[in-house]
């Protein structure tokens, strides 16, 4: 879980939006929490206890009426303080199927483009070892996808800005009129198209080093957590084989026993010691798919780190564009005031060949230009104000996500370290068993 970061200053800078004051008002008006639960600058997860306590698989049709079978997890709220009472009664618990998980992530990834927005878990297992199922209906691995939807939930809830939307209030305590409300947020009209984004991305001329060395880390961080996942992989296939090969000792020494007499007894220990090694590797790599899926979730952090930086690419290019625009509006004023044409133009060709315009229709054509020029000089001011709000606002977020992400993968590493070393130190506990028993023979 991770730990609530941001004072009520740091959420009153991250949350300056790029909006007109109207627009600002109702964006506010919408995203603020009822205040009974939460409080400016403060995490909902301090007023609010929330768990995904279950799964359940279910069968009904779907939006073009055929049959399908789907799971749905059951999301528990209850008030931190047991003693306060809130002004709008809370819902203990509700269901919601991974595809409204979905839906709100996608609204928080619209709505807050500066914030690198938490991951769900996988829809379908990857990087799995040949005995783990794929199959996104296979127990186990709904139950680890229950597991990270609770943290996706948990990591909202103790983001400084995110965990005082009224949207993600409403997805934890509104089962039936959330995904109206949600809708009704306009939310979809924003979304910005990604041919829209691959284009800004290779036609921005002054891109902003620091996202431009972010966009490359995170690229990197998803290379090198990939090849983690396919090695631990290859590792586990080869683990499980050689603590299942370790079961033939215990047949073998059982067989054997049987034909003596007087060590029957030490090998008959030694076969059962062996037997409960080979059994143990289940346990084992059950433990450390626990740590595969802390690492894909910084492996799935890395898509939305790229997304806060294709969305200053798209600023920073709309930027850019209106600046062009200005020039060339100024650039036509000035050539029009002097009757001089610093560059071919179809307007200079036609007036060599049809004649000078008149006076009238030159002063009307300036009046025009200047209105043009006003207009530019407002809309650049305001690129240019949104530019910067976006990259405070995300650099905020950013630096609180680093320190996120460093004390969570050095904790995950150490952990897994742990865990090998103790799984070690049981393998030498059943030699060190079976050693006793072939002396007592």
């Amino acid at each position: 879980m991770m730990a609530d970061s941001g004072s009520s200053e740091e959420v009153a800078v991250i949350g300056s939006t790029d909006m007109s004051s109207s627009a600002e008002a109702e964006n506010n008006l919408r995203n603020t929490v009822n205040t009974n639960m939460v409080e400016k600058g403060t995490s909902l997860l301090k007023k609010l206890e929330m768990t995904v306590s279950e799964a359940e698989k279910r069968t009904g049709k779907n939006s073009v009426n055929m049959q399908e079978t789907y799971t749905v997890y059951l999301i528990e709220t209850r008030p931190a303080d047991s003693d306060s009472e809130a002004g709008t009664p809370v819902p203990d618990m509700l269901w919601r199927r991974y595809s409204e998980f979905e839906l709100l992530r996608t609204y928080l990834l619209v709505t807050y483009p500066f914030v690198i927005v938490p991951p769900l878990p996988e829809k379908r297992a990857k990087f799995v070892w040949h005995k783990l199922s794929a199959d996104n209906l296979d127990p186990d691995f709904v139950e680890r996808r229950r597991v990270g939807l609770e943290n996706f939930l948990l990591r909202v809830a103790s983001h400084p800005l995110l965990s005082n939307d009224k949207i993600f209030f409403l997805f934890l305590t509104d089962e039936k009129g959330w995904r109206d409300a949600v809708q009704e947020t306009g939310f979809q009209d924003k979304v910005d198209s990604r041919l829209k984004s691959l284009s800004a991305s290779f036609r921005v001329k002054n891109p902003d080093k620091r996202f431009t060395a972010l966009k490359q880390y995170s690229d990197e961080l998803n290379t090198v957590i990939s090849q983690l996942l396919r090695v631990r992989a290859r590792v586990a296939d080869r683990l499980y084989g050689v603590y299942k090969v370790h079961g033939n000792y215990g047949r073998i020494f059982s067989e054997w026993s049987a034909i003596e007499k007087e060590m029957g007894d030490g090998l008959q220990s030694a076969g059962h010691h062996m037997d409960t090694f080979s059994a143990s590797i289940d346990d084992i790599l059950e433990e450390e798919e626990h740590y595969a899926d802390q690492l894909k979730e910084y492996l799935y952090y890395t898509d939305s780190m790229r997304s806060v930086c294709r969305k200053h690419e798209l600023l920073q290019y709309e930027l850019e564009m209106a600046a062009q625009d200005l020039t060339y509006k100024k650039q036509q004023r000035e050539e029009l005031a002097t009757g001089t044409v610093r560059v071919f133009s179809l307007k200079g060709m036609t007036s060599k060949l049809f004649g000078q315009e008149s006076q009238e229709q030159r002063e009307q054509r300036l009046a025009v230009l200047e209105q043009g020029i006003q207009e530019g000089e407002e809309q650049l001011k305001e690129k240019n104000h949104e530019c910067q709000e976006f990259v405070q606002s995300a650099w905020n977020d950013i630096e609180r996500f680093k320190e996120q992400k460093d004390r969570d993968l050095r904790e995950a590493l150490v952990s897994y370290a742990i865990m090998q070393i103790s799984m070690c130190k049981k393998g030498i506990q059943v030699w060190s068993n079976a050693k006793e028993c072939f002396n007592k023979m």
